[in-house]
């Protein structure tokens, strides 16, 4: 088990006075089988005048807040401190079963789960992507050994390049240019699995910004992380993770999932001002702690 102290501060600073913002933020990691919260504080400069917390559709933490008074700079902060151990390994029974039985089982799934399956916001299926994700998947291939060539193909394939896309390009234009971030190749993945008839998730998170000597850093650990999952025919879900090349990563930490990173941006809102320009900077920092010198975080308000 490992436990980590999580800061993911975000900041805008707007030319002019805003007069009025809302705002969602998607930042207290979720507890999973492998994950546990410890604790998580979340403030607010500006001060909200309304603010408040609620599970959305797939159970991830949504705090909603309105800052009503003028402001040039809103800053949210959050500060978390979670445990994760790995979980047993997937491959079992059902990660040996055909990838064609995980279809099948995607369509048996109720509303929610069906979500999964088909075209989200952000993601859409396309022959382009089945075409892509085909070599990978031969009839009657056990879905495990599937998943993971079609995660190292997008490894290999793809060009890490920050600055080569932005949040409102394609996914099929990230196929063609080869060339994005982990948001854009877990966008890909994505839409691959869903056009073989596969349910397949997105993934908010974080990784370890500096990691022991003898483990090597992972790409995307300098701001929040994005990664997907495809289901098993159990039901039980595999995490993939294209940028890295990782199947069933042990040391991510994960905030919430949907059906793509619309469900769970970190941050998103509207401004009422006229004509300002913003600048946005992140700041994201990862580190082990040593569980009993751990801080204890005092609950947010």
């Amino acid at each position: 088990m490992t436990r980590y102290r999580v800061s993911h501060e975000t900041r805008y600073h707007y030319e002019g006075e805003v007069a009025l913002g809302y705002n969602r933020a998607v930042l207290r990691p979720r507890t999973t089988t492998g994950q546990r919260v410890l604790a998580h504080d979340l403030r607010i400069d500006p001060t909200p005048a309304f603010r408040n917390e609620h599970l959305d559709l797939f159970g991830n933490t949504v705090t909603v807040f309105s800052v009503e008074t003028p402001h040039r700079t809103l800053v949210v902060h959050a500060v978390s401190e979670v445990d994760v151990r790995p979980e047993d390994a997937q491959l079992d029974l059902a990660g040996l079963a055909r990838w064609e039985d995980a279809v099948t089982a995607a369509r048996q799934l109720g509303d929610v789960g069906r979500a999964f399956s088909l075209d989200s916001p952000l993601v859409g299926t396309d022959e382009a992507f089945a075409a892509y994700a085909a070599p990978s998947f031969p009839a009657g291939r056990p879905l495990y050994d599937a998943v993971a060539d079609l995660t190292r193909r997008i490894f290999e394939d793809f060009t890490y390049l920050p600055g080569s896309t932005t949040l409102s390009t394609p996914p099929l234009e990230v196929l063609h240019s080869r060339t994005g971030v982990c948001q854009d190749f877990a966008h890909v993945e994505i839409a691959c699995l869903r056009s073989l008839g596969l349910a397949a998730r997105y993934t908010s998170g974080y990784l370890e910004t500096s990691p022991p000597v003898a483990a090597p850093r992972l790409v995307g650990a300098d701001a929040s992380h994005a990664w997907c999952s495809v289901l098993l025919p159990d039901r039980t879900w595999i995490d993939l993770d294209p940028t890295n090349g990782l199947i069933e990563p042990v040391t991510h930490v994960t905030v919430g999932w949907g059906r793509d990173y619309a469900d769970v941006a970190p941050l998103s809102g509207v401004i009422f001002a006229a004509g300002v320009a913003s600048e946005l900077v992140v700041s994201v920092d990862v580190q082990q702690v040593d569980p009993p010198g751990a801080a204890v975080i005092s609950p947010g308000t």
